[in-house]
This record gives C-alpha cells, sequence and structure tokens, in this order.
C-alpha cells in the first residue's frame, strides 16, 4: 500500500532495518515461484511475471529493501513532518480495497425537483459541483448536505447573432472541467452554445465564451492552465485561451463580473457527426474524440490539428470515453466497453456488460480498475490486469457490484400507462472519485428522455 524510503536518526540504520526481514523476504519469494512453476491441469488466461522471478537479490536490492518501511504509518508520519525520504502510495489501494470487501454504503442526496445530473467534479475532499440537463450547476457540500446554486453566465443577446431566442438554446450542462492547477473551472454557460469560466474555490464569474458553436456544447477538456477545448453537437472544435490578464481583469472588479472572449481556433471534426466526448491524453499529447456516428478521432494538442479517424467496430450509442494512464481508452458503448489501444486505435477487448442492452452511461479510472455506470442503475469494476470484473472478497461466487437507489421521477402519464410493470431504475450518466479515492459520488436520472426526475448518491 505504501513504501518510505527511511533515514537513520541515530546509528547507521533506519528502525525497519532487521535482518529477520530478509529471511521472510526470500522465504515468501521461494514459495511464490514454487506456485508459479506448479504445472496445472488448466492454465490460467492471464499471468504476470515479475522481473526479478529468475534473479537472485544483490547486496544493493537487500540494502534497499533493509531501509524501506511499508508501514503506512511511517508514509503519513514522513509526510507530516515533510522529511527528505522518497515515499509512494498505492492510491488505488483503499479504492480497490472498499470495493472487493464490500464496505461502500449509499448516502442518497436530494435534489429536490431539478432533472438528470449530466457531469460531476469533485472540487475539494468536501465539496462536489455537478451540472443538470435544466441549466444548473450547484455545489453538493458532502458534511452539511447543503446544496448551492451557482449563477449561471450568458453572454450577448443571440437574436443579433441570428442564433434564436436564448430560452431555446438551453439544453443542460453537460460538461464540468477542472484545470491541471485547479484554479479555473470550465462548464456551459446559460446558452448551451456557449463556454463558461468560474475562478476555485470562490466560483466568482470569469468569462463567457461566445461565437465558437451553433448547437449544444456536449464536453471540454483543458489542456493546461489556459487553453481549453470544447467540442459541439455542430461537430466543431474550438479552442480558448484564458490567460492571466482575462483571469486578472475580473478578480480586480470591485462587483463580480465577466469577460467576452473570442475562441483562438475553429475547425470542424472530419468524418464526424455530433461530437459527444473528448479528454486530452497527456502520454501522448493528443486530443481523443468520440462521435455519434461510432468513430473516434485523434487530433494533435500541440498543432491543434485532426491526425486520425477510425470507425469503431460495431459500436452503437457511444457516449462515454475514458483513458488510462498507460494508454489505454475505454470506449461505453450499448451493451459492451470496448478498449482501444492508444497507439493503434486497434480494438483490444470487448468488455460484455453482465446485462444485455443496459447501456454505457459513465467510464473512468481509477489506477487499474475502470469503473462503469449503465443506464440500469448499477455500477460495474473491470480489472484491466486480471481482464475480469472485480470480485468480492465476502462471497467469491460473485462480482463488485453497487446498485443506486431509484431517486426521484416526475411520472409521465404515457410512459406509465405503457409499461405498468417496469421498475424504474436510474442511469448512472456520471460519476467521479474523491482524491483519496475512498469516496464515489454518482448521478444520474431517468433514461428515456420524456421522463423527468433525477438520482444522486455518494458512496463511502
Amino acid at each position: 500500500m505504501a513504501e518510505t524510503q527511511r533515514k537513520s536518526t541515530y546509528g547507521a540504520h533506519p528502525p525497519c532495518a532487521k535482518s529477520s526481514r530478509l529471511d521472510d523476504r526470500r522465504s515468501k519469494k521461494l514459495a511464490m515461484l514454487l506456485e508459479k512453476n506448479r504445472k496445472s491441469e488448466k492454465p490460467d488466461d492471464f499471468v504476470c511475471y515479475e522481473s526479478s522471478d529468475d534473479e537472485e537479490d544483490t547486496e544493493m536490492d537487500s540494502y534497499q529493501y533493509l531501509k524501506t518501511s511499508f508501514n503506512f504509518v511511517d508514509y503519513v508520519r514522513s509526510r507530516e513532518s515533510n522529511a527528505n525520504e522518497i515515499r509512494k502510495v498505492n492510491k488505488e489501494f483503499g479504492s480497490r480495497h472498499i470495493l472487493s470487501h464490500d464496505l461502500f454504503k449509499e448516502y442518497s442526496i436530494s435534489l429536490n425537483n431539478m432533472n438528470k445530473v449530466f457531469c460531476s467534479q469533485w472540487l475539494s475532499d468536501r465539496q462536489v459541483v455537478f451540472g443538470t440537463k435544466c441549466n444548473k450547476l450547484m455545489v453538493y457540500d458532502v458534511a452539511t448536505q447543503k446544496l448551492d446554486q451557482i449563477p449561471s453566465l450568458s453572454g450577448r443577446n443571440n437574436s443579433t447573432s441570428g442564433m434564436g431566442n436564448v430560452q431555446d438554446q438551453q439544453c443542460g450542462i453537460h460538461s464540468v472541467q477542472i484545470n491541471p492547477s485547479r484554479t479555473l473551472l470550465a462548464t456551459g454557460g446559460r446558452n448551451s452554445n456557449e463556454v463558461a469560466v468560474y475562478r476555485l474555490p470562490t466560483l466568482d464569474p470569469v468569462c463567457i465564451g461566445e461565437s465558437a458553436h451553433r448547437d449544444w456544447v456536449y464536453d471540454m477538456c483543458w489542456l493546461d492552465d489556459e487553453f481549453l477545448v470544447s467540442g459541439s453537437k455542430d461537430t466543431k472544435m474550438a479552442l480558448w485561451q484564458i490567460d492571466q490578464e482575462v483571469s486578472a481583469a475580473s478578480e480586480k472588479a470591485d462587483v463580480p463580473s465577466h469577460r467576452l472572449i473570442q475562441p483562438i481556433c475553429i475547425k470542424e471534426c472530419k468524418s464526424a457527426q455530433k461530437v459527444r466526448s473528448l479528454l486530452f491524453n497527456k502520454a501522448y499529447k493528443e486530443i481523443a474524440v468520440l462521435s455519434m456516428n461510432s468513430y473516434i478521432h485523434i487530433w494533435s494538442a500541440e498543432s491543434f490539428r485532426q491526425k486520425i479517424s477510425r470507425k469503431l467496430p460495431a459500436c452503437q450509442d457511444n457516449v462515454c470515453l475514458a483513458v488510462h494512464e498507460e494508454g489505454l481508452y475505454a470506449v461505453g458503448c450499448r451493451s459492451y466497453t470496448l478498449l482501444l489501444d492508444a497507439r493503434t486505435l486497434q480494438p483490444i477487448k470487448k468488455v460484455p456488460s453482465r446485462y444485455s442492452g443496459c447501456g454505457i452511461r459513465s467510464a473512468s479510472f481509477q489506477g487499474s480498475v475502470l469503473t462503469i455506470g449503465t443506464g440500469l442503475g448499477m455500477l460495474m469494476f473491470y480489472d484491466i490486469r486480471a481482464q475480469k470484473y472485480l470480485e468480492s472478497s465476502i462471497n467469491s461466487n460473485r462480482t463488485v457490484m453497487l446498485k443506486a437507489s431509484k431517486g426521484y421521477v416526475f411520472p409521465d402519464e404515457d410512459y406509465i400507462d405503457g409499461f405498468h410493470n417496469v421498475k424504474y431504475t436510474p442511469a448512472i450518466y456520471t460519476h467521479c472519485y474523491d482524491a483519496s479515492g475512498t469516496r464515489l459520488f454518482c448521478a444520474g436520472g431517468p433514461l428515456p428522455t420524456n421522463l423527468y426526475g433525477n438520482y444522486a448518491g455518494l458512496w463511502q
């Protein structure tokens, strides 16, 4: 879980340097080698080999192991004292342990009569920001359980630009994104065709980006602390710059106000129909774009040029996209999640859903665990290293799954009359882990477009 290379404060060796640890290490290593070399009748489909399996520990390796403490208490104390020691912690250990031991408990969040939560992000260890279909930007305090609405930002009167009534363009907030330094938050404006930027942590208005899109902004991503990319239903990609001058101008104002900015560049995403999701792949310095006609497109983040478009195999209802830090894309489809190699865009594996036709509505990576939100109110967890769904340590006969409560739904007469026996379950449109990975916020609402309702829950 944690490793800390301790430095001795007195004498030549730190307190963890006990010779008996080397004997235990050798015996455990020998037992593991004997187990791996044992010929089984049915060999495993997936085997991971350590680099040191066939090598003896050198004297330097033994010395390094002796001064390394695997005690989490030592890690915390070293971090608190800011000691000059090399330390690291496995961030996914907490979430994996909690999931496999069935320790997550749901705490329902009442959203009153809001309609469908589409996106969310953790602002801090106690605040979550999310956007709804009814065009509300809300902040939820997990400690006090209070909800605060952040005023939407609007640009100039759109009737003068030929884009119609502002009310006609209010189609919900589909994305909230925080820049790497966590100083700015980008989301949709009062007009769903525009991009609004707020300052963190105060959520004061900074600017509104306009004149880039003629249809809803479905998603956006930060390339760094200044440059933002937005993708729209009109197949356009826009590049924005929110520099220090723009940010400082609104900060110096006596009354909170925002500036109007124009995009640096607008380009059409070729071979695309309705840009649905996009993200920044930091490892390859590229922007991955998912369109509704089952294409994935790769753009260069440095030159803002489209490089590749690839048709996805038999991929329907693809609405969500996630990236792993080691170069792996996950595309959510109607009945499975498609894993793609980020270098070649070749399909690696189809992860079938345990319930056919449930629809994958959200996806994210937490270490080597892929979290999948479905249209049937369930969260599933797939281990990409073991290539199977995460198994429960309490009951070995079942996999880990979180089932959401009903939430709130406003009954639609036509829908109820036609489906008397159908039990309502909310779709998980969004989910996000906190920094520790031990709390999970998930939200959504009814999947049918003619149903009005919401769901939000905090699993901890």
